[in-house]
């Protein structure tokens, strides 16, 4: 397997983004973006995989993992630092893993250049309202209403117990075991570092702009209806199971898999989702070269 890297770049705004790397940087990339409340980590099982047919890049997101904080978090600043680091790697064609917080930012860069996207995979992000269920009505209040205690009844999750909820709620207890407490011990000790827990109360409010462009990348998927892998842990606590039917009336074409995993499913399902993006990689590979000689 290609080792992973680890380095830091500091962007035009003064401040530094972490990343890891994994691959030939002359074959096309896959960007990795993770959500709450990981970092670049959250891929360390499947970068080696992936490296062996594509560049991988994965960015701690500002303020989580080893990334500086910004002064105004939002999901469009996360894209612009983003599309800053991509534009330092020389990254043209991409694949763009789509999950949780990472989709928002994720949509920003497939959307600000739809041509150089080669596919997304697509595992536990919202992008349609029926992935709302009854766990968003404090949030959506919130939104709505952006008093004190509606805000403390939206950010409520942002504690100890409420990060290794990402990680085990509502997933069977053979499964959830599988799952080392270090893993949301270590991101609660990420979060409480200085200006994290800012960070995290911003991007909870800011969510409501990524669902006000709902309409705008229904637009996006319908026009461009890029080749896609969906990878969905069944038994997320956050997104209604719903949300994978809406996904593939946006993408009949899509290739689509419900497996056996929580909100997080790389932490449990890791193997089976490094093959399946591999095999998903070949396929689109093959076929845009087969598309390119035909006459």
């Amino acid at each position: 397997m290609i080792p992973t890297s680890r380095h830091r770049v500091r962007l035009s705004h003064g401040r530094e983004m972490a990343f890891a790397t994994a691959g030939d940087a002359s074959r096309p990339a896959v960007l990795l973006l993770h959500g709450f409340p990981n970092s670049a980590r959250m891929f360390d099982a499947i970068m080696p995989e992936l490296s062996q047919v594509a560049y991988v890049v994965a960015p701690d997101l500002p303020g989580f993992g080893d990334s500086d904080v910004l002064p105004a978090p939002s999901f469009t600043a996360f894209g612009h630092a983003v599309s800053e680091l991509l534009d330092r790697l020389a990254i043209g064609a991409r694949y763009i893993y789509l999950h949780d917080f990472g989709a928002p930012v994720g949509f920003h860069i497939a959307m600000q250049a739809p041509e150089q996207v080669l596919g997304l995979i697509i595992q536990n992000a919202n992008a349609h309202r029926t992935g709302f269920g009854p766990q968003w009505a404090a949030t959506m209040a919130y939104w709505s209403d952006p008093s004190p205690e509606n805000e403390a009844a939206a950010t409520a999750h942002l504690t100890l117990e409420g990060t290794r909820a990402q990680y085990i709620a509502d997933v069977p207890p053979d499964v959830a075991a599988r799952i080392p407490a270090e893993r949301w011990e270590d991101d609660w000790r990420v979060m409480r570092l200085p200006g994290r827990m800012h960070t995290q109360r911003a991007l909870v409010r800011d969510y409501a702009h990524h669902v006000a462009r709902f309409d705008a990348i229904a637009g996006y998927l319908a026009r461009w209806q890029p080749s896609s892998l969906m990878l969905w842990g069944r038994h997320d606590a956050f997104f209604d199971l719903a949300e994978t039917l809406s996904w593939m009336r946006d993408l009949p074409r899509m290739e689509a898999h419900i497996l056996d995993a929580g909100h997080l499913m790389l932490e449990t399902h890791s193997a089976r989702a490094g093959s399946l993006i591999v095999d998903f990689i070949g396929r689109t590979r093959q076929k845009d070269a087969t598309d390119e000689t035909r006459p």
